[in-house]
This record gives C-alpha cells, sequence and structure tokens, in this order.
C-alpha cells in the first residue's frame, strides 16, 4: 500500500537513520533541559524515539522487495526508471 502511495524504501531508509540522530538528540535535551528528573527520563526519551528506527528499516525492506520483485503483471520501478528517466518503453 505504501509503494501505491509513491513512498519509496529510500526514504524509509532516511527516516530510520535521520530517528537515530533524533534519538541522541532528544536524549541530550532532555537531560540538560531537565536536570531535576535524571538520567532516568532523558534515557527514556531516548529510547521511546530510538525504537523508531528498526520500524523505518523493516518498511524499508519491504518497500525494496516490492520495488525489485513485483507481482507478475508488473514491471519494477527500477527496471523503468533510472533517476526518473524512462528507460525502457512501452513494456
Amino acid at each position: 500500500m505504501l509503494h501505491k502511495m509513491g513512498i519509496r524504501s529510500n526514504l524509509m531508509y532516511t527516516l530510520g537513520v535521520a530517528s537515530i540522530g533524533l534519538a541522541f538528540a532528544s536524549w541530550a535535551t532532555s537531560l540538560k533541559a531537565e536536570p531535576h528528573t535524571g538520567l532516568d527520563r532523558a534515557d527514556r526519551w531516548g529510547i521511546f524515539i530510538g525504537e523508531w528506527a528498526p520500524t523505518f528499516f523493516a518498511l524499508g525492506v519491504a518497500l525494496r522487495i516490492e520495488e525489485t520483485h513485483p507481482e507478475p503483471g508488473q514491471e519494477s520501478m527500477e527496471e523503468t526508471t533510472t533517476h526518473g528517466v524512462p528507460t525502457r518503453a512501452g513494456v
């Protein structure tokens, strides 16, 4: 369904990497912005956001499989385009 909506695997991989950076940033921000709550609260924020990364990476893998192994009767996006430019016509 995500593939039909135009979402590609590269976007999911990018979001996975970004969520790792966001997890570190939220941990550091929480540690400095809420010093009275201690390390435990900062760890919870970092872990909460850090758990998004595996989901994004798993969705990226699923979309990559969809892109490279289309259902019968459909052709792969990688076979038909190279950076948005058609490479094979009329298939």
